[in-house]
């Protein structure tokens, strides 16, 4: 089959910086992500390979280039998730999905979605009153409803926001804590805290703290409440039995939303008890008003590595079970 060939022009020095990466680290990478050949030539970029990786490529490459031009860069997070989702074949523009603005910070950093699925999931909490996001650590499940929870009320469509996590985790019992039960429960919390402090700023937190319009509080506090006009965010979900997920979601008022976050796989409940987070599908999933989010290794956002640490625990798993499997089925002959 014959090459296809396309060239592009960039006419900015700056952009064609942005765009090669240090030393072109990132055209090594599309080069070899793309299996297809890059010729540089000053501002000139020739793809050369098959018609469908070229046309490809070059449509990544329209999306960086625009998003250079309009933001005067690209982060090299978003530069990477775009590789991955183009060399996955999704070749449907994605720049205008990461170009919703959540809310601000106190420091005036501007909170958008870097994944299509934190998008999915913001576009679900605008939507539903109540939203499950469900997945690994680093996919900003948690981060984003806060950031959703401080718009709603900065835009006055709620009067309160409510955090919440079930206080058990690694199998530490509070009463072994020291202090008051403040002290007790602040680390169970704490994430949840420089979520709001960065977003909120520590003295808009603190007043509003003050006024009783921000709590934070482990799950318990939940009970025997009627919870109108607020967001609550229940984080940590998979930590939850089966009778706490239901007394969580029973709590909603009138003109409340709620986000429950959690990851099935790193469940610290005692053992024999299950986790209120992994039932709920089964029992609401064709509630109208109600949607589940699911987050993968895609849609991690911290480190490299937090990837692949993800795969390298999959796969670990999977190996794991088909071995069970195997002996348990040798052990029945």
């Amino acid at each position: 089959m014959d090459n296809f060939e396309k060239q592009l022009s960039i006419n900015n020095s700056k952009t064609v910086q942005i765009l090669f990466g240090q030393m072109d680290s990132n055209i090594k990478q599309i080069r070899e992500l793309f299996n297809i050949d890059l010729l540089v030539r000053e501002n000139d970029l020739k793809i050369i390979g098959k018609e469908e990786d070229v046309k490809a490529v070059a449509k990544m490459l329209d999306e960086i280039i625009s998003a250079i031009e309009k933001e005067g860069k690209v982060s090299q997070e978003k530069f990477n998730y775009l590789m991955r989702h183009y060399a996955e074949g999704n070749t449907e523009r994605v720049s205008d999905y990461l170009n919703d603005i959540l809310t601000v910070t106190s420091s005036g950093r501007m909170i958008k979605p870097k994944t299509i699925g934190q998008k999915m999931y913001i576009d679900n909490i605008r939507k539903n009153d109540i939203v499950f996001g469900i997945g690994p650590a680093g996919t900003g499940k948690t981060y984003l409803a806060v950031a959703m929870a401080v718009d709603a009320f900065r835009k006055k469509e709620v009067e309160r926001i409510i955090l919440t996590r079930p206080a058990v985790e690694a199998g530490e019992k509070l009463g072994f804590l020291p202090g008051d039960l403040q002290d007790k429960v602040d680390p169970y919390l704490r994430p949840l805290y420089d979520a709001l402090f960065e977003i909120m700023g520590a003295e808009n937190y603190l007043r509003n703290l003050e006024k009783g319009l921000i709590e934070v509080a482990p799950l318990a506090y939940m009970r025997g409440r009627t919870i109108d006009s607020a967001f609550i965010i229940l984080d940590e979900a998979q930590n939850t039995t089966k009778e706490q997920m239901k007394m969580f979601l029973t709590r909603l008022g009138y003109g409340s939303k709620a986000v429950v976050t959690g990851d099935v796989t790193q469940i610290d409940l005692p053992a024999g008890k299950k986790s209120g987070l992994k039932q709920v599908e089964g029992i609401l999933k064709n509630v109208k008003g109600i949607s589940f989010i699911y987050f993968d290794k895609k849609d991690v956002v911290r480190h490299r590595l937090v990837q692949d640490i993800i795969s390298a625990y999959e796969k670990f798993e999977k190996n794991k079970d088909r071995e069970e499997k195997r002996r348990n089925g040798n052990s029945n002959r």
